[in-house]
């Protein structure tokens, strides 16, 4: 079995896979006051859940856009395995043509997203990645990872107009019975999810006509659940579509 981890800027994801099948997806909460020994504590306390022994662990893999943690979710790694784990970044083996301005500024888990994508559905595909941004990423139909759009995520939207605005209350994302909100929490909570929902089917429209054709939809990342019911496009949804990429390039790697 691969640990493979994808730190993002709200939650790291942790997980468990390999070539037959997902042992566990857990997520933690991203915090830079952690030591490398507490995200240690973790990953130790997620194996003892799913009760899998540190030693079913054959070698670890990274994903990164939180470069002051990095090095210490690498260290914490190394200290519950003995294995010093991979980093996904320059110069690794991706087979991933990336055309892009700068192809090195395209954040590593847009490319293990893109990567594991290519592997499981038909090209052109159109990538959606929810949780503090949500980006869409577009591989054409040559295969070719082209571009896309990163626009705020749901929380960080919805906890903005919050703070901003003092008779606004903080709300859940539990799905709405209807489009018009009857009372100022149902309203926020409608706009945000509706707001994106109908944002995400406008891009597709758009990403499609400027691709001549449709495309494959794949859709992941924690907040992914509680929109992808309102979207009016049928979008796959892939919890473990991160990890999936993690293990291709660590296979293509080690």
């Amino acid at each position: 079995m691969i640990l493979a981890i994808d730190m993002g800027n709200s939650n790291i994801v942790i997980g468990g896979i390999d070539d037959s099948r997902t042992w566990f997806v857990e997520r933690v909460t991203t915090n830079l006051g952690k030591t490398d020994l507490e995200y240690a504590v973790n990953i130790k306390d997620i194996m003892a859940i799913h009760n899998l022994p540190l030693s079913s662990i054959e070698g670890a893999v990274v994903s990164s856009v939180v470069p002051p943690l990095t090095d210490v979710v690498l260290s914490a790694v190394k200290k519950i395995t003995g294995k010093t784990p991979m980093l996904v970044g320059s110069g690794m083996k991706t087979g991933l043509n990336i055309i892009m301005d700068n192809p090195k500024t395209v954040g590593s888990d847009l490319i293990v997203d893109a990567v594991a994508a290519l592997k499981d559905y038909p090209s052109p595909i159109i990538i959606i990645d929810m949780g503090t941004a949500t980006t869409m990423s577009v591989i054409d139909r040559a295969g070719n990872y082209t571009g896309g759009i990163i626009f705020p995520g749901l929380r960080v939207s919805l906890d903005s107009l919050s703070s901003r605005a003092a008779q606004l209350p903080y709300i859940g994302l539990n799905r709405p019975a209807r489009v018009i909100g009857k009372n100022t929490i149902d309203c926020m909570k409608n706009g945000i999810l509706y707001g994106n929902a109908a944002m995400i089917d406008g891009i597709i429209d758009r990403m499609e006509e400027e691709l001549g054709q449709a495309a494959s939809l794949v859709a992941t990342g924690g907040l992914a659940p509680s929109v992808l019911p309102l979207c009016r496009h049928k979008i796959n949804y892939d919890e473990a579509l991160l990890l999936k990429g993690l293990l291709i390039l660590y296979e293509k790697n080690k």
